[in-house]
This record gives C-alpha cells, sequence and structure tokens, in this order.
C-alpha cells in the first residue's frame, strides 16, 4: 500500500507542475482533466501525509520505550503508543478506501428525470414529492437544480419532470437513486381510507460534455412547437419549445421550459447528449465486461428500489436491506443516511473486487 501512495505522491507532484505550463492552461479540455485529477490525488496525499506522520510517531514512541531508562518517559511513550497504534489502524482503513477505483463519472453533473407511474394521479403526486425531496437534499449540499422540462399531473405533482443538478460529486452521490421508487400511503383523493400502492421511475444520467459523446449536427431533426402550461402570454403563441431527435438511435429530447427557443435548444441538447452518453456508456461496459451485477449498482431502471411507506413511518432500500423510521424527514431531503449506506456497499464490494483480482 505504500508504494502505490508514494507513487500517488509523485504523480500529484508532477501534476501540480503540469497544471502551470502555460500549454496546459491554454487547452482548456487538458487544463480541466488535470485539474480534476489534482482534486483527486490531493484528497489522498492530504490523509497520506498525516499517515506517515502517525507512524514515524509511533516509531519514536517504540524508540523511547526501548532505550530510555526513565520510567516516567517509558511510562508516557506507552500511553501515546496505545493512542496511536488505532489511529494508524483508522487511518488504513481511510486510506484503503481511498484507494478504490473511483467511478470517473461520479465527479460528473446530472440530468435527472422522474415519471410517474402506475397509481394514476396519486403516481403524480409521488413524483412531485420525490422532486421536492432531490430538491431539498440538493439545496442542503449546495448544489444547482434547474428546471428542464416538466409535464404537470392533473391533480398535482408531475407526470414528468426533468431537472439539471450540478455542484461537486452529484453524480457520486446520486447515482444510486436511479429506479422505481414505491410508495404506500392513503391518497388524499382515497375516501375509503384506503392504502394505495403508487410508483414512480427515477433516472439518473451523468451530464455528457461535448469532448464526452460526438454528436453530428446532421443526425439531429429539430422540430419546434408551442409550449404547455405556465410561462405567460408566449404559451401557445410562439414556436419556443423545441423537441430533438437523434436519427441513428431514434433517442428524444424536448424543452419548452424556457420563453427563449435559443435556451430551450441548448437544454434539449444537453438531454440529448446525455441519454446518448449513457447508451453508449452501457455498451462500453459491456464490451469490457465491467457491467457488473451489484447489489448496489444493477441499474436497471425497471428495479424497485425503496419503498416509502406512510403508515408506518418507514423507509426501505430494498437493495441493502436498510430501513430508517423517520419517513417525514427523509421527504425533506433527509436522504443522506441511504446515500452514505449505498456508498459503502459499493466501496465494499469494489475492495472484494480487487482482493480477487490480487
Amino acid at each position: 500500500m505504500l508504494d502505490k501512495l508514494e507513487a500517488i505522491n509523485e504523480r500529484f507532484e508532477e501534476v501540480s507542475q503540469l497544471l502551470i505550463q502555460p500549454d496546459v492552461a491554454s487547452d482548456m479540455k487538458k487544463f480541466k482533466a488535470l485539474n480534476k485529477e489534482y482534486k483527486d490525488l490531493d484528497k489522498i496525499v492530504t490523509e497520506y501525509k498525516k499517515y506517515l506522520n502517525i507512524l514515524s510517531n509511533i516509531d519514536n514512541a517504540k524508540q523511547v520505550i526501548a532505550t530510555e531508562k526513565d520510567e516516567d518517559f517509558r511510562e508516557m511513550a506507552k500511553e501515546e503508543l496505545d493512542e496511536l497504534i488505532p489511529q494508524r489502524d483508522e487511518m488504513e482503513d481511510t486510506l484503503k478506501e481511498l484507494l478504490i477505483p473511483k467511478d470517473p463519472n461520479d465527479s460528473k453533473d446530472i440530468i435527472m428525470e422522474i415519471r410517474a407511474g402506475a397509481g394514476g394521479d396519486e403516481a403524480s403526486i409521488f413524483a412531485g414529492d420525490l422532486y421536492r425531496m432531490y430538491s431539498r437534499f440538493a439545496e442542503k449540499q449546495g448544489w444547482k437544480m434547474e428546471l428542464m422540462d416538466a409535464t404537470e399531473g392533473t391533480s398535482g405533482g408531475y407526470k414528468e419532470i426533468i431537472v439539471g443538478v450540478s455542484g461537486e460529486d452529484v453524480y457520486g452521490k446520486l447515482k444510486f437513486e436511479s429506479g422505481v421508487h414505491r410508495v404506500q400511503r392513503v391518497p388524499a383523493t382515497e375516501t375509503q381510507g384506503r392504502i394505495h400502492t403508487s410508483v414512480a421511475s427515477v433516472v439518473v444520467l451523468p451530464e455528457a460534455e461535448e469532448f464526452d459523446v460526438e454528436i453530428d449536427m446532421n443526425d439531429i431533426r429539430k422540430d419546434l412547437f408551442c409550449s404547455s402550461g405556465p410561462g405567460g402570454q408566449s404559451v401557445n403563441t410562439t414556436y419556443s419549445a423545441v423537441r430533438l431527435t437523434h436519427l441513428p438511435t431514434g433517442i428524444v429530447a424536448q424543452c419548452q421550459d424556457q420563453k427563449s427557443q435559443l435556451k430551450n435548444y441548448d437544454k434539449a441538447l444537453a438531454v440529448l447528449r446525455s441519454r446518448i452518453f449513457e447508451v453508449e456508456l452501457a455498451k462500453k461496459n459491456e464490451a469490457e465486461g465491467a457491467q457488473r451485477k451489484s447489489m448496489v449498482g444493477g441499474g436497471d431502471r425497471s428495479d424497485k428500489i425503496r419503498t416509502y411507506n406512510y403508515p408506518q413511518g418507514r423507509v426501505t432500500d430494498h437493495r441493502i436491506g436498510y430501513t430508517v423510521y423517520n419517513l417525514p424527514a427523509v421527504m425533506d431531503g433527509g436522504i443522506d443516511d441511504f446515500v452514505e449506506q449505498l456508498r459503502i456497499a459499493e466501496n465494499a464490494e469494489r475492495l472484494k473486487e480487487g482482493a480477487a483480482a490480487e
């Protein structure tokens, strides 16, 4: 492990020097990639230096115990050693986790799509509740959320809502939210007090940049139509809404949120690019045999991943068997426990894979 850490330290110093070179600063793509690498390495190097300091202090304490004749000094060194050894073990666990190869998309921004499924109006209301849950979580993380497209439900909520979320490690924290979310509760429209089950699906796409996926603009058909829903006088009068179709794949994206046709076009293109990127990524993983049937990252959109049971105030993630009994807090954006437990489960799997490979 020390050899790996020393190699990372050397690479960190190398990247530090590269970032101040004029030719790198003038190449935005290269600069962005190196800057991301610098930030990732910095986290590991900082912990590595702390670890080396602890090892040095352990050696010093052992030296005192072995050579010092003064019993008080020896006793103090033994007490220090008793504190340092658990710190060393804890730091080793931290470093092992940091050395697990990261998903290169973890640092990307995302496009999140939430759609009502089975359950009629109640499913649309639940989709709206999920949107609010993620909005509150994003707010607590200091992220920015931007509406890209939405179709409102007849009794509230959304039949479909698409948003962009930008910030630090957004995909890394929300990638496991993809799948079918199920709610069990008495709908506001229910007169008999019966509990209904409704579902909504969530798709989390890493936002693709231009150099992540190349699109021939000649392969895109652009259709314009009148926007519907809120938007003032321009609604149903100007052709500001944009629908883009990628002809080779048949993938479609649209945006009607903005009054400006140009802004709607840019947003629709971002969604289209990310959907094509997701398809290409799946092909690449399959070709490399890297599509792990992970208990947390299978990624099948039809998988039922979580149940929100209102009568019992319970939320259960079925992939890791993790349950909490604070549903109101969860629906108010308190999904931190789920994010952390899913991350731990993924890291445990990656550690096993790494051990098996060695």
